[in-house]
């Protein structure tokens, strides 16, 4: 039985700049296809759009995503967010600053309630994430 739960993120024409956005953000090797490559549409507007892409990062995280068909609605809402945690704080505090150039936060990443650093951003392609820090119980 597998155990594997990766987040697949859509997009409305710009899966390649976001892709290629988390590739810088967290590293490792991005491989995208497009509707052209795969023969997946008629419609020579989706021709360079991607039909699926993949990031595999080396601490084995993968992030897929694609372009939603132009046929296709795309619902831009906030009911997911993607959460990145444990104890390298120089890794997480990477990704959070990179995250974060050209887009918002909502909450800073600082002490939590619990103890850990904690903080909420969205990116600039619209995508949620929470970082969370592990600290140890005595700083």
């Amino acid at each position: 039985m597998s155990s594997l739960m990766n987040p697949y993120l859509s997009f409305r024409d710009n899966a390649a700049e976001a892709m290629s956005f988390y590739q810088h953000v967290f590293g490792g090797t991005l491989e995208m296809t497009s509707f052209a490559e795969m023969h997946a549409s008629d419609d020579p507007s989706e021709a360079e759009k991607i039909m699926h892409a993949s990031l595999t990062t080396d601490n084995g995280f993968v992030l897929m995503g694609s372009d939603t068909p132009n046929s296709m609605e795309l619902d831009e809402g906030s009911s997911y967010s993607i959460s990145l945690s444990g104890t390298d704080a120089e890794e997480l505090r990477g990704y959070w600053d990179r995250l974060l150039d050209g887009g918002t936060m909502q909450l800073p990443l600082e002490r939590a309630p619990w103890g850990d650093l904690f903080g909420m951003l969205t990116d600039r392609f619209g995508t949620s994430w929470m970082v969370s820090i592990e600290t140890p119980e005595d700083s």
